[in-house]
């Protein structure tokens, strides 16, 4: 049985921060910008989001009516392993854009909408950043292919950003050990 290939399911965008992206079909990176008309383009590291459709449907097994776009990712992928990608691996999407992983995972300063439903949400663990290397065209079907993997850095990445998902991470695990040490007394 051949493994599942790695496409795009679907290609979100929104006009404001802070809301649900909606799914266009087709849209063009800008480089070193993002996707033109997203309100999350810009100069910094964050330019694209990624989540898998199987972190989506992680969410839908919990009972939300969830889909592309839902977690505001602009591409929303099938058959690739993310989480596997570490900082700086470069992806091609169709034939022409070169994006390069910049961060992996967010810190969620605020919970949204859906942490408030599920009491969870995947996109702070589970979503990755990238900024825009090769620019084009990206589309519904479009095959995704991993050019390399990064040794960990980005040269977009701020330190500060690095150290507060870090951060933030240890206290989770920390509060998960607490949480688990509890249950054993």
């Amino acid at each position: 049985m051949n493994p599942q290939p790695a496409v795009v399911v679907s290609v979100n965008l929104s006009p404001r921060k802070t809301v649900r992206k909606k799914p266009v079909g087709s849209a063009s990176l800008v480089l070193d910008r993002g996707f033109a008309d997203d309100a999350h383009a810009g100069d910094w590291h964050r330019q694209v989001s990624l989540l898998a459709i199987e972190s989506i449907e992680r969410m839908r097994a919990k009972g939300l009516d969830v889909g592309p776009g839902d977690f505001a990712e602009n591409i929303t992928t099938s058959g690739i392993d993310l989480l596997a990608l570490p900082v700086g691996s470069r992806v091609r999407i169709g034939g022409g854009t070169l994006l390069e992983i910049s961060q992996i995972g967010k810190v969620c300063h605020t919970k949204c909408a859906i942490y408030y439903q599920a009491g969870d949400c995947v996109m702070p663990r589970e979503g990755l950043f990238a900024v825009v290397r090769e620019a084009g065209d990206v589309k519904v079907g479009d095959a995704i292919e991993v050019v390399s993997l990064g040794d960990g850095t980005c040269d977009r990445t701020p330190p500060e950003t690095v150290a507060e998902f870090e951060a933030e991470k240890a206290a989770e695990r920390a509060a998960q050990c607490d949480i688990e040490g509890k249950r054993r007394a």
